[in-house]
């Protein structure tokens, strides 16, 4: 079975949203088609196929995460240090176009959320990063045109 590398805060964040669809969700989707049960003919019934529709996502869903989180590998950032980038890191980029600085974790493929700056190891840019040390400029290929970034710093266990 693969192993996927994980920090521990994205596997709680997997098992919480697990909890969550088979103590909350999935008893209300049951209320909902024994309710839309109760109207009659289910043929024509659209709440009864829009609950069953509801019932088939999160039941794949939570199939989804009970494999993820039995083939989760969890890496402890903080127990990480050095002067490259691996996985777990915290990588303050300048983005040597617009001068934007920005920082990204280096995280799980399930886990990643560019929003919360939480970066997928498996991304161009964490492929980029991987092995650099600090000072180092990288160019990735994006829809644009290549980008390129310094590296100005990397923080483990922060």
């Amino acid at each position: 079975m693969q192993k996927f590398p994980m920090t521990a805060l994205g596997l709680q964040r997997l098992e919480e949203e697990l909890r969550r669809l088979k103590d909350k969700e999935r008893p209300e989707i049951i209320r909902a088609i024994v309710e839309a049960r109760s109207h009659g003919d289910l043929s024509e019934n659209a709440e009864y196929e829009a609950a069953r529709e509801r019932q088939s996502f999160t039941e794949g869903r939570i199939l989804e995460l009970e494999q993820i989180i039995s083939s989760a590998q969890v890496i402890d950032p903080s127990s990480l240090s050095g002067n490259t980038v691996k996985f777990g890191a915290k990588v303050v980029l300048i983005d040597e176009e617009t001068d934007k600085e920005i920082t990204y974790q280096i995280v799980g493929l399930h886990e990643a959320d560019i929003k919360a700056g939480l970066l997928s190891i498996s991304s161009p840019l964490a492929k980029s990063l991987i092995g650099k040390e600090k000072g180092s400029v990288i160019s990735v290929p994006a829809p644009g045109g290549d980008r390129s970034y310094e590296i100005l710093d990397i923080i483990y266990g922060a």
